[in-house]
């Protein structure tokens, strides 16, 4: 089997995207940020609003067919491999924090707030997000993985409901617009003015709208990379026109997820075009272990100032330039050392090898001469991927 291609300027702007987060989470501390840097970092919270469109798109590119084709026999088979890519990383930075949460205990600063061990099982199973919390606690940028499970879930269920193919481009445009809209609704209605306002409340259903529409524009690339020139142009005119309406008031809850969503097709019909910057080594190896970066740097940094820092709302340079390169060094360690060797043993794992070949058998029986939506999808050659999988 060839190797597929990779999208290349994806996998490293999802490095850029969890760093903004890092420079969000300690933006408070750095003393003597301007109040414009302070402003602008403020928003690194939407990165995550990328990771969801970004995250549709990798996995309906990798999975939509293989489920189409094999229906929910496939489906234990996805759910492990997205499992492995997701939870050993989590369960290791939750060990930690509740490394931490003990020797808050025993120095006498118990912690109840952001260390809730009568919430700890939630934390365990991935499920934070879904709506039995009010608030964030232990590693805070779990909930976006939370969040992430439940579309995993979701995911078959779309697949075999929704064939973006058969559908036209104008009305796969439409149905990605709807998306944005719905999103912008609910959040208004229930008082939202930015995407970052309760979390454990929208978290979940800012996830599934923008996972959605991530699929519907990898649809979009997939019938549009061959000839990407005009496309990616018309994109970047409309990221000009949103970012400037946004500027002029547009709701941040319309605004952000539309920007978002022409980005990620911009970079998809322009990653491998020649002197792309986002196709190097050095940023494509950043989005390699962000998912390390975005999961470790949380509980780092509170560590990082229990050492280091006297006033943590005055954090000298210098020490922010320590945390950093100390960011880059576990990003590196966890990635190597935890995050894949945990998903390789995962994936090693059978999963009822002999069941699925049956149900598989009898799906293809059922379905290989009934509906087009049952036959596969041709293209020369393997499809492309993303570093995800």
């Amino acid at each position: 089997m060839n190797a597929r291609p990779e999208l290349r300027a994806l996998t490293s702007m999802r490095g850029i995207a969890a760093w903004f987060v890092v420079l969000y989470h300690i933006r408070l501390s750095i003393a003597g940020l301007p109040s414009e840097w302070v402003a602008f970092l403020a928003k690194g919270y939407l990165a995550v609003d990328f990771f969801f469109l970004l995250s549709g798109f990798v996995i309906w590119l990798s999975w939509s067919e293989t489920l189409r084709d094999r229906g929910f026999a496939a489906v234990p088979g996805f759910l492990r491999k997205r499992v492995a890519r997701i939870w050993p990383l989590h369960l290791f930075m939750l060990a930690c924090a509740v490394g931490l949460a003990l020797l808050f205990a025993v120095t006498g600063r118990q912690d109840d707030v952001n260390y809730p061990f009568r919430e700890l099982p939630l934390h365990i199973a991935l499920i934070q997000n879904w709506g039995f919390t009010d608030q964030l606690s232990w590693n805070d940028p779990s909930w976006s993985i939370s969040a992430e499970l439940g579309a995993y879930l979701f995911f078959p269920f779309l697949t075999l409901a929704i064939d973006w193919r058969r559908i036209p481009s104008w009305a796969v445009l439409a149905a990605i617009g709807s998306l944005v809209v719905l999103l912008h609704a609910v959040m208004v209605r229930g008082g939202a003015l930015t995407l970052g306002t309760d979390i454990t409340r929208f978290g979940l259903i800012r996830c599934l709208t923008e996972f959605t529409a991530g699929t519907a524009i990898c649809a979009l690339w997939l019938r549009w990379k061959a000839h990407p020139v005009t496309p990616a142009a018309i994109s970047v005119l409309i990221i000009v026109a949103i970012a400037l309406s946004w500027w002029s008031g547009l709701p941040e809850t319309l605004a952000a997820p539309a920007l978002f969503a022409a980005l990620l097709l911009t970079l998809a019909l322009t990653s491998g075009m020649r002197h792309n910057p986002l196709d190097k080594g050095a940023l494509h190896y950043l989005g390699e272990i962000s998912y390390a970066t975005y999961l470790g740097h949380f509980l780092l940094f509170v560590a990082f100032k229990l050492v280091f820092v006297d006033d943590p709302h005055a954090v000298s340079p210098a020490l922010i330039g320590l945390f950093l390169m100390l960011v880059l060094a576990s990003s590196v360690a966890l990635y190597h050392l935890v995050e894949r060797p945990a998903q390789r043993w995962v994936n090693s794992l059978a999963l009822l090898p002999d069941t699925e070949r049956r149900a598989t058998r009898r799906w293809r029986g059922a379905s290989s001469s009934t509906t087009p939506a049952a036959l596969p999808l041709h293209h020369a050659g393997p499809p492309p991927r993303i570093r995800e999988e």
